[in-house]
């Protein structure tokens, strides 16, 4: 075990994927001599060489066209867009094409690619730098999504989607890239993909979120128990395939629920979460689930504080919640 961020975490998955099996290859803009804005791919281009860490133009579409080519042909690419809001110029590939090979080849032609990009607010990047935009490609049928919220679960996580044959979009939440540290497993080690982690036990509700903002929720269910509300913390992980069950078996237990992401409200994956709550365990239900979000707006500069669903927003939700 080493004391790792989740910049480290990442490109030390990166690195010991590279090393396994040479099909993997990395591009994106400034990803080789740079090592990426973030410093995320750093050292990897001295260590691979510029064939396998290959620095592009600033084109989106043409960084994961040329992605899905390499997939195609057998290779294993980790395309990188360098901000989450600079994805959607190359969405009609990733939606169109990427999603599809797959399903319209009848299983002769998978397209196996994780596609890096930073998520999230919190750095004062303004409203071109601080989207999240999961909702718009879970809702794209042949894409899997992952967000982890830890640096061990960065490694698992990334290692695993590396590995499987479905294209993977692998949001990292810039706001813990240095902030999140902890123990992370040497060597080889995964984290299943469709699992989520309960990471906080509690009878009273039930708290579902993912990314950034699960150090926030932790924080609200410390203040929630001060007031003597107990709140389970579930860590989705991995946003699509979703693990309803963990969540369900939660629910079933607490009554209660309560839904956290930074994205805007309005079709959010909450919306999703709540929806198959209602579903499955709406007789378990003894209170309204809630989600707590980002707002329907664009995301502010000065604002930001105010946007994000920090733990002063969480806990007046959880304490209504457990009162009802």
């Amino acid at each position: 075990m080493t004391q790792m961020n989740m910049v480290q975490a990442i490109n030390d998955a990166l690195r010991f994927e590279m090393k396994r099996d040479d099909r993997v290859v990395i591009l994106g803009e400034d990803v080789g001599k740079v090592g990426g804005v973030f410093r995320v791919t750093a050292g990897l281009y001295d260590e691979f060489g510029d064939d396998r860490v290959i620095d592009t133009p600033l084109s989106e579409g043409g960084i994961i066209g040329t992605a899905i080519g390499m997939a195609l042909y057998g290779l294993r690419p980790v395309p990188e867009i360098q901000f989450s809001d600079f994805i959607f110029p190359a969405y009609d590939q990733i939606v169109s094409e990427l999603a599809k090979y797959r399903y319209r080849s009848g299983g002769e032609f998978p397209c196996p690619m994780v596609i890096r990009t930073p998520v999230g607010g919190g750095i004062r990047g303004g409203h071109y730098h601080s989207q999240s935009p999961e909702a718009q490609f879970i809702h794209v049928a042949g894409l899997k999504v992952v967000c982890p919220a830890t640096p061990a679960d960065a490694k698992g996580l990334l290692l695993s989607a590396m590995r499987d044959p479905d294209p993977v979009l692998f949001f990292e939440p810039k706001r813990i890239y240095r902030a999140a540290k902890g123990e992370v497993p040497d060597g080889d080690y995964t984290v299943p993909l469709g699992k989520a982690n309960v990471v906080r036990g509690g009878e009273h509700v039930t708290l579902v979120t993912w990314g950034a903002m699960l150090y926030e929720a932790l924080d609200a269910a410390n203040k929630a128990a001060a007031e003597g509300v107990q709140v389970e913390v579930i860590d989705l992980r991995t946003l699509w395939p979703l693990d309803i069950d963990t969540i369900v078996a939660s629910v079933k237990k607490t009554g209660r629920v309560v839904v956290v992401h930074e994205a805007p409200r309005s079709c959010g994956l909450g919306g999703e979460i709540v929806s198959l709550i209602n579903e499955k365990a709406f007789l378990h239900l003894e209170a309204p689930p809630k989600r707590v979000c980002g707002f329907d707006t664009p995301f502010p500069y000065t604002l930001e504080n105010e946007y994000l669903p920090l733990s002063h927003r969480i806990v007046p939700a959880l304490l209504e919640t457990a009162r009802f």
